[in-house]
């Protein structure tokens, strides 16, 4: 399968999954990560190398722009305890307990390395 073809038929299954996640009242990402699965496990698929550096400026942008324009800023200040909590100090927990996981199963590794 050449690569823009792969790129136009993953296009169509976001455009597709969409209105079948309405219609079986699944989010659109449970069924796309269904069909990422399946298209994984089919060998006529093509593995696609995308190199790490780019996926943090090519993807996170227009995910984070389609987030900002669905918010509803009304809910999103009747929320902003538990986001911040979840954002912030969920975050340090789960850096603490992975460092400490890590220094305990690795002998000789450092707290601040872990």
């Amino acid at each position: 399968m050449d690569q823009l073809a792969l790129l136009f038929v993953l296009l169509l299954g976001a455009v597709v999954t969409v209105p079948l996640g309405d219609r079986l009242r699944l989010p659109a990402p449970v069924l796309m990560t269904i069909g990422g699965v399946v298209m994984a496990l089919v060998p006529v698929v093509p593995n696609v190398d995308i190199p790490p550096e780019y996926i943090l400026p090519l993807v996170l942008p227009p995910l984070l722009y389609a987030s900002a324009q669905r918010t509803s800023w009304r809910q999103f200040a009747a929320n902003v305890r538990p986001i911040l909590l979840l954002a912030v100090a969920l975050v340090f927990v789960t850096t603490a307990a992975v460092a400490a996981v890590a220094n305990a199963v690795v002998p000789g590794l450092p707290l601040a390395a872990a």
